[in-house]
Parts: C-alpha cells; structure tokens; sequence
C-alpha cells in the first residue's frame, strides 16, 4: 500500500534557501533536504558521500556563503546544487544521493511503498 506525505507547499521555499525533513515509515527513517535555485527544488538525503555524516553546519543551514554551492560541514566538500555533484573536496565526483519527488497543485510530496522506500518520480 503506497502513501503519500506532503513535505511543503512549494511557495514556502525561496530561492536560495532550505528545509530539512525527517522521512519515516515503519522502520525505515532518514533525513532529507529540500533546496531551491532559480525557482528549481531538488530534494537530497542529508548524508556526505564521503563520511556519511549530516552535511548542515546548523539546523537548516546547507549552503556556502555565497549561496552557490551545498557546503559539508565536516570536510567544506562542495556540491552543485542542481545535480548534486561534488566539485571540491575529499568525495570530488561523486555526488549527493537525491530523493525522489512529485509535484502536485503547488506541493512537493514524497510516496512511500510498504517497505518504506519512496517510490515516486521527480
């Protein structure tokens, strides 16, 4: 039995900025990231490729200074935001696992499966 969860009314996100979500069902839990450039939402596990650790320095908080780049906090790795590509640091090359997504009457939601694994495309 498949489930929906409505994570945000798209208008609610600007541009250039971030909301963390916890996705849980059953057993299964992790946390996400929603993140907005150039009116384009992405949605990311919050896990460094490299170490696993959360990639926010605080609550929210998932970008450089200049707002160009998703930022680790642990190694400063640098990750475009649109694909989620790491052009600088230890992890260079790999990239961000991305969480899969719908778009419904202005709301970004995520659907589950019976095994808690989301199964909707972007």
């Amino acid at each position: 039995m498949k489930k929906e969860t409505v994570l945000l009314n798209i208008a609610e996100l600007g541009d250039g900025e971030c909301r963390t979500f916890r996705l849980a069902d059953g057993r299964f839990s992790r946390e996400v990231f929603a993140v907005c450039k150039d009116a384009q939402i992405v949605l990311y596990q919050n896990s460094c490729p490299h170490t696993g650790a959360p990639l926010d320095w605080m609550p929210e908080q998932f970008l450089n200074l200049d707002k160009t780049h998703i930022q680790c906090s642990t190694h400063h790795a640098l990750f475009r935001i649109e694909d989620g590509l790491c052009v600088s640091g230890p992890c260079k090359g790999e990239s961000l696992k991305k969480e899969p997504f719908k778009l419904l009457r202005g709301n970004l939601l995520v659907e589950f499966d019976g095994n808690g694994v989301p199964s909707a495309d972007q």
